[in-house]
């Protein structure tokens, strides 16, 4: 063999494996998305909005947000208004808060320079009641509108891996 060939070889081998731990890393993840906002800024009338189709309903699955935000944001927290809408139609509507600073004033989550970012697993071991179409909408329910320095807002559905 030639040096390009075995050269040729190692690169797509290299590319294959890479590949491979990507993807088992992420066999978990039944649906992950992000809304990202216009100028940073989350407009209580700017709906995050995730929708998917489930037809696993014997798996356990653990259910995050993730929230990008800047090192400047005002608040150690963020108020959310959610809104499922269920495939058979019922719509529940609930209140939560997601902190993203310690009692400390410390940003939790993974920062870069001045952006931070958080993943949060707000439901663990759930499994979905009926197989079908879901809505999942975020609306930020702050006093401050626009809310400044939030960039992105992320849903996450995962299998669990342990009960």
């Amino acid at each position: 063999m030639t040096k390009n060939k075995i050269q040729k070889i190692s690169r797509i081998s290299s590319l294959l494996l890479a590949l491979f731990v990507l993807v088992s890393c992420n066999n978990n993840v039944v649906y992950r998305e992000y809304h990202a906002f216009e100028e940073n800024q989350w407009y209580a009338k700017d709906k995050a909005v995730f929708e998917l189709d489930i037809n696993d309903t014997q798996s356990l699955n653990t259910i995050s947000l993730m929230v990008r935000h800047a090192d400047g944001y005002m608040f150690s927290n963020i108020y959310l208004f959610v809104t499922t809408t269920y495939p058979d139609g019922n719509v529940k509507t609930d209140t939560m808060e997601v902190m993203l600073a310690s009692s400390k004033g410390e940003w939790q989550g993974d920062g870069a320079g001045d952006i931070f970012d958080l993943k949060v697993p707000i439901k663990k071991n759930v499994r979905f009641p009926l197989s079908g179409h879901y809505k999942f909408e975020f609306t930020q329910a702050m006093q401050a509108d626009p809310l400044p320095l939030i960039m992105d807002f992320g849903f996450e559905i995962k299998k669990s891996t342990a009960n």
